[in-house]
């Protein structure tokens, strides 16, 4: 049998045998399987082999009892010269050798370690991370509010069936959340009243920055479980950390974040559906020409990418979490998730985003539209205005309004979401002094992260006060 010319993913080529290349047997066997011709140099060719008869008798015994696998081991000879032909199948259980295991990736070798070495071994069980119990669990731990934001995404995306007969419980199960042996850490990411008690570093850190990272101005931590930290890191973008500029299309104001709402979303769902809850946080920096977002936890190994710009397979690295999302109607289950994000900046005129694997995880890299863009933009917003209305109007119009704008439009835009979400709080308080941070999320339709900065600043206006210990304890409004 004449073997192929060109070293791959499932093709090794060695001049002569040594111990050392039972690791390459290894990545073999928990990979995809492949084959390792002996006596044959990088070109691919034949060099021969001395005592390759002795060889071929003693390397399947050595192979068996180093890595307790049975490869098929052939002798050949090409113009008098012999060399042999290993051919190793993909293993259904993990292989190590020494306790050392190892993976095949592209035409390299690598030693599993950490993160990927736990996926590594979980994906061989049958199991991925996110479906495995978390014995500390009860449902004590689940967040009835997350479960009611989530029966009411889910009506309106339609992928599920009438949700509101069944109790909390009930929902669980028929996700597939829970099972007889207990609670699932997706259970616990997704809907869990302090998921960060079991994975510290659930959370997700945002800093506003200058040029560089040595300009820190400021950060914000978003915790709690993933369909609350959702809103809530949308929010506190649009009001603390990104810019609305103001155009005008005729007489009508038109304020914009500097980056697209799609994309940030799509991004944030990107990266807390297929993070590695194991690594470290998922961290956004904003500065001020660009917006990064990174998460814990490298590409799958059929993907590269080049290949995320193209149409590929799904492949979560929590499909128990994926899941959930696509039914609350949040992702696609399709792996469109880089197109849209790609679709979102070409419509809002900002230039493709960049994609890269860094320190163990995922860059994304969005960068804000140049002033030249930005006066394009209103050069062509302004030709339709003037068309439409009087140039005597427009003029005026954009003259008075562009000075309110340019003194203090973040800040009304600040106060009117703090004020609107501090009435409702009053209110609710008002109505029931007993009601929980939960309770107020509900039925104000807001994050309880929202919630407790509110609380606070009202404490801190003296207007609201807490009397009594958390639990047990009443809120109560204070007459200014």
């Amino acid at each position: 049998m004449k073997p192929s010319r060109k070293e791959s993913q499932n093709t090794e080529w060695k001049e002569s045998w040594h111990d050392d290349y039972l690791k390459w047997i290894c990545g073999f066997a928990n990979a995809e399987g492949g084959r390792i011709f002996v006596g044959m140099d990088d070109s691919g060719q034949v060099v021969g082999l001395t005592k390759a008869e002795k060889l071929l008798e003693d390397l399947p015994n050595k192979i068996r009892d180093k890595l307790g696998l049975m490869p098929k081991v052939d002798l050949h000879e090409e113009n008098g010269k012999a060399h042999l032909e290993i051919t190793v199948a993909p293993s259904s259980v993990p292989i190590s050798l020494r306790g050392v295991y190892y993976w095949r990736s592209g035409s390299v070798k690598q030693e599993l370690k950490g993160a990927a070495l736990n996926d590594f071994l979980l994906k061989k069980m049958g199991l991925t991370w996110d479906r495995v119990i978390e014995p500390k669990a009860t449902l004590e731990d689940i967040d009835p509010a997350a479960i009611e934001r989530f029966k009411r995404d889910a009506a309106k995306a339609g992928r599920l069936p009438d949700l509101s007969d069944l109790s909390d419980t009930e929902i669980l199960k028929k996700l597939r959340l829970t099972t007889r042996e207990g609670i699932t850490r997706a259970a616990l990411v997704l809907f869990g009243k302090d998921p960060g008690e079991f994975y510290p570093n659930l959370f997700v850190k945002i800093g506003r920055f200058g040029a560089s990272e040595t300009e820190l101005r400021f950060q914000e931590v978003s915790e709690g479980n993933l369909l609350a930290m959702l809103p809530d890191i949308v929010e506190q973008l649009e009001r603390k950390f990104l810019t609305k500029p103001v155009r005008f299309e005729g007489i009508q104001r038109i304020e914009e974040l500097e980056y697209p709402v799609e994309a940030l979303r799509e991004m944030l769902l990107n990266a807390l559906v297929h993070r590695n809850y194991l690594g470290s946080m998922t961290q956004m920096k904003v500065y001020d020409d660009r917006l990064t977002l990174w998460n814990a936890g490298n590409l799958p190994e059929e993907l590269s990418i080049e290949q995320l710009f193209q149409p590929h397979e799904s492949i979560p690295r929590n499909p128990l979490i994926a899941e959930v999302c696509y039914k609350a109607g949040y992702i696609d289950s399709w792996g469109r998730g880089v197109e849209k994000i790609s679709e979102a900046c070409k419509a809002a005129g900002l230039a493709e985003p960049v994609f890269q694997e860094r320190s163990g995880g995922v860059l994304v890299e969005l960068l804000r539209a140049s002033e030249k863009s930005s006066e394009k933009s209103s050069e062509k917003s302004s030709e339709k205005s003037s068309e439409k209305t009087s140039e005597k109007t427009s003029e005026k119009t954009s003259e008075k309004t562009s000075e309110k704008t340019s003194e203090k439009t973040s800040e009304k835009t600040s106060e009117k979401t703090s004020e609107k979400t501090s009435e409702k709080i009053i209110r609710l308080v008002s109505e029931n002094k007993g009601i929980t941070i939960s309770e107020m999320s509900e039925k104000s339709g807001v994050t309880t992260r929202s919630i407790e900065r509110n609380l606070k600043a009202l404490q801190n206006e003296g207007r609201l006060k807490r009397i009594g210990a958390d639990k047990g304890g009443h809120w109560e409004v204070i007459d200014s």
